[in-house]
């Protein structure tokens, strides 16, 4: 389980680091940085991928991605007694990202390129340093994958460094090409993990969402981020996965109602048969609300869970009358995944806390940074280019 988040450089998240449980419920006025910490998540599950430099690409760059503000502030500065502005740099231009539990930490930094003319992807983002290492905190000898510019160590069995790679590419990182069954295999642990987690920010409730019309069904124990393949999935939990509790999720929230999946030579749609109708309504016929909650239910009620499930704002469309309901699937799921939600919904911070021991991070900002208003800011190091 990840016990520790740290950022450093990425949009308003200068420095951030935070403590991390089971269940983590990251609020905030607008504007405080909430979705900059889910993007930074984002990334991290990109590098896992391969993704890392596209992904920044499409926001723009990194240089539209770096904290705009100055290395660090005086206390002048903070105090207000003189202004803000640009200090003589003691490090160079990055970003950074990483995370540790009790028993693996990674870190990645990304930095500016070398201006190349001969290239038309000078403006691309180059990853300069990788760590991979044991335990929360990186140490002198915790260690046991680094790389550096082209070149990558790995710890063998022994304890000895050994070159695992001499010239990889500014873009590719070692969690995708150096992970190996037999000389790397705490790479390959942990990226296969890190590809695991699931991120759901923008399950689809509009007329045109696929979700509300026939599709081939097959199994399907993870909801795609989208939402497109409901009916499959729901019916997969009741086969397949814990479908009494998926039936309780749904009664708590509509009373006397339950659903099905009809099945039309393969393929699948979504019913629900409420209290007092003479027939069930189709997907199509949902409101917006009762859809997305839906969504979640099949989400949250996986039976394949992740080892991390990220929410952002899952309160959309949805009623008041709802978020307590929603506060016990989430609760729910979260015996079985870590569980990191992003809300502004007062109701549902509220009742998360009625049903479950949680633990809040309330982001605020300070003179355009992001910081973690009540958090203790835990032992981190960076590993140095």
């Amino acid at each position: 389980m990840m016990t520790r988040l740290a950022i450093s450089g990425y949009r308003s998240l200068r420095d951030i680091r935070l403590s991390i449980g089971a269940l983590n419920v990251v609020t905030g006025a607008n504007g405080s940085g909430k979705s900059s910490l889910y993007r930074g998540l984002r990334l991290l599950a990109d590098v896992a991928q391969g993704r890392i430099i596209h992904s920044l690409a499409s926001e723009g760059g990194l240089q539209s991605t770096l904290w705009a503000g100055p290395e660090a502030f005086s206390r002048a500065m903070k105090a207000g007694a003189q202004p803000v502005q640009g200090l003589v740099r003691k490090n160079p231009v990055g970003l950074k990202l990483g995370f540790s539990g009790t028993d693996y930490g990674y870190a990645i930094d990304l930095g500016l390129p070398l201006p190349d003319s001969r290239s038309k992807f000078s403006s691309d983002p180059e990853i300069k340093v990788e760590s991979l290492w044991t335990g929360e905190r990186l140490g002198r000898a915790n260690a046991f994958a680094v790389r550096n510019g082209p070149s990558v160590r790995i710890r063998n069995d022994s304890g000895e460094w050994r070159q695992a790679y001499q010239h990889l590419a500014s873009f590719d990182s070692m969690m995708t090409h150096c992970g190996d069954p037999r000389d790397g295999l705490e790479l390959l642990t942990l990226r296969e993990r890190m590809r695991d987690w699931r991120f759901y920010d923008h399950l689809r409730t509009d007329r045109e969402a696929p979700s509300r019309r026939p599709q081939i069904g097959t199994y399907t124990p993870v909801l795609a981020s989208d939402g497109s393949d409901l009916a499959a999935a729901v019916q997969t939990i009741r086969e397949i996965g814990d479908a009494e509790t998926m039936d309780t999720a749904i009664a708590d929230a509509f009373p006397g109602a339950h659903i099905e999946v009809n099945d039309t030579n393969g393929y699948f749609e979504l019913e629900m048969y409420q209290h007092g109708l003479l027939r069930p309504l189709s997907a199509a016929e949902l409101s917006d609300g009762t859809l997305r909650y839906l969504l979640l239910v099949a989400a949250l009620l996986s039976p394949r869970p992740p080892a991390l499930m990220i929410l952002n704002e899952p309160e959309t469309s949805l009623h008041p009358d709802l978020l307590p309901p929603l506060a016990r699937l989430i609760a729910q799921a979260s015996k079985h995944s870590q569980m990191i939600l992003v809300s502004h919904a007062q109701a549902l911070v509220s009742a998360l806390d009625a049903e479950t021991e949680s633990r809040q991070i309330v982001l605020e900002k300070q003179l355009g940074e992001t910081i973690d208003r009540d958090g203790t800011t835990p032992d981190w190091t960076w590993p140095s280019r």
